[in-house]
């Protein structure tokens, strides 16, 4: 039966596990501590829809209080002053710790953000110690060049820190997301103040702790909770922030871009939302791209930016594909994420669940087609069939705008060229995929669709040496690889005359 719960009407039947929640309050400094202002923020159990803590909400003065930490870290403390390989064996301890600690990081990231437990336990938690570890390694290996100028000069160039660094992260992968921004930064010797989704701030203070007990040293690593529209704001504004990164919505983004503007021109680096296209051409194996086509729409109950939303396929093969995806969907177990036996948890918040059920009823009224899906599962909590579209045209909003759900759209084409056109109509260029055994039609529609990330023959699959970042309204700015660390850090150029050098 599709999206079945086992018989029971509330998918979350009688398994729910609360890990016990050690860490609410902000962590400024190197201290939990309540706000300023003495507010909380409920945070809440997307399975249930219940509120499972209450977190200090920070604000605009909790906000500068943590810049003045991290200022004073960066200004006088110890850990951009460093020796790069100092650093590198503190972020290693903290690698280990998130190892060591990995089941109660993964259940309080099930509990708050309706994430697959095992799957948040190997691959966010796992990603989580590796990326801290890539950019350890990267940590003492930060140089700059020697320059032979003209006219009897020398010159070098040294890559600094570029400081306070102000991080705001979503709720979707409320861990991964902590250490793309987080472990770059450090290894390069910011300091930073990070913000993280007010649905999910739980992780994130758990790995405040955990760096703490790593040994990292006061006021580097700030974590504030609030709300985007103020404590994001504030850090957005902040005339002591150096360099803001953020991840999240493109309406979000431009307004920090436009904060940045107002306050000290700061500079800002920005993931933002996707579109992305998957074209299937004929020569494709039919039950390989129903798995790729499937998981990279699905996975993460279609809560990820490079969620493949928009799936054409060639017309050879379109009604063998569409039946294929519409069987994956009907087979589609989901309810409690801790579960093992289920595929898909809950949306992450109540938000987001009504405006993921809004679009599914603006699809059905603009006249696609519901091939499976399209309800809510259960009487409590935030749980949706996944859902599949047929006759979608590019103008229909389902087509334009990002869900950011399990909401697929599938489409037809005729010719390669059609469809790189159609893949390319969107204002978003965060990644795209490709389908075929062809290898010419491979590295023609890699090479013209205009977006950061193109996997063939695969799809969502990430690595900490390859850079992730978007075109277009998707953003700028890169996560993972080498390029991450350039982001957090300054070129300085040093010249010095060379008097009665031979060599000259």
């Amino acid at each position: 039966m599709a999206s079945h719960c086992d018989g029971d009407s509330n998918p979350t039947g009688s398994s729910l596990k609360i890990p016990e929640i050690k860490f609410t309050k902000l962590f400024i400094n190197g201290e939990f501590v309540d706000s300023i202002s003495g507010k909380t923020l409920d945070t809440f159990d997307p399975r249930t829809g219940e509120v499972i803590a209450k977190v200090s909400l920070g604000d605009a003065d909790d906000v500068d209080l943590a810049v003045k930490a991290a200022r004073h870290a960066f200004d006088h403390g110890p850990w951009p002053r460093m020796s790069g390989s100092e650093r590198g064996m503190i972020m290693m301890k903290f690698a280990d710790l998130i190892q060591e600690n990995a089941e109660e990081i993964a259940a309080l990231d099930t509990v708050n953000g309706g994430k697959l437990f095992i799957l948040c336990k190997i691959i966010d938690i796992a990603t989580a110690s590796r990326t801290l570890r890539y950019y350890a390694g990267a940590a003492d290996k930060i140089h700059g060049t020697v320059l032979k100028l003209s006219k009897g000069l020398q010159g070098y160039t040294l890559k600094e820190p570029v400081g306070v660094v102000g991080s705001i992260i979503p709720w979707n992968f409320p861990t991964a997301m902590f250490f793309m921004k987080t472990a770059p930064a450090l290894a390069a010797g910011c300091t930073i103040i990070l913000k993280p989704a007010e649905q999910t701030p739980l992780s994130a203070l758990y790995y405040a702790h955990l760096a703490k007990l790593a040994g990292v040293p006061d006021g580097v690593l700030n974590v504030v909770n609030g709300y985007g529209c103020t404590t994001g704001a504030a850090i957005s504004y902040h005339m002591d922030i150096d360099k803001v990164t953020f991840t999240g919505s493109t309406e979000v983004g431009r307004k920090i871009m436009m904060a940045a503007a107002a306050s000290n021109l700061k500079p800002v680096s920005l993931e933002l939302g996707g579109k992305s296209p998957l074209l299937i051409f004929d020569d494709a194996d039919i039950d390989q791209a129903a798995d790729i086509a499937f998981r990279g729409m699905f996975f993460n109950k279609g809560e990820i930016c490079v969620a493949s939303s928009r799936v054409f396929v060639q017309e050879g093969i379109y009604e063998k594909l569409e039946k294929k995806l519409v069987e994956k969907a009907k087979a589609t177990v989901v309810g409690d994420p801790f579960d093992p036996k289920v595929h898909q948890g809950p949306q992450t918040d109540k938000n987001q669940f009504e405006k993921i059920l809004s679009y599914i009823e603006k699809g059905k009224a603009e006249g696609a087609t519901l091939l499976a899906g399209g309800n809510r599962v259960g009487q409590k909590g935030y749980f949706i069939e996944p859902t599949i579209f047929a006759d979608v045209k590019d103008d229909m909003t389902i087509a334009k705008e990002e869900i950011f759900g399990p909401v697929l759209c599938l489409m037809k084409f005729k010719t390669m060229e059609e469809g790189i056109k159609r893949a390319n109509n969107t204002t978003y260029g965060l990644a795209a995929g490709i389908i075929t055994t062809n290898l010419n039609v491979a590295n023609t529609v890699s090479r013209s669709i205009r977006a950061g990330v193109i996997w063939i023959n695969c799809y969502t699959l990430f690595d900490m040496d390859c850079p992730y970042g978007g075109y277009k309204m998707s953003g700028f700015g890169r996560d993972f690889g080498l390029e991450a660390l350039d982001q957090y850090l300054q070129i300085k150029s040093v010249v010095t005359p060379v008097l009665n050098s031979p060599w000259y």
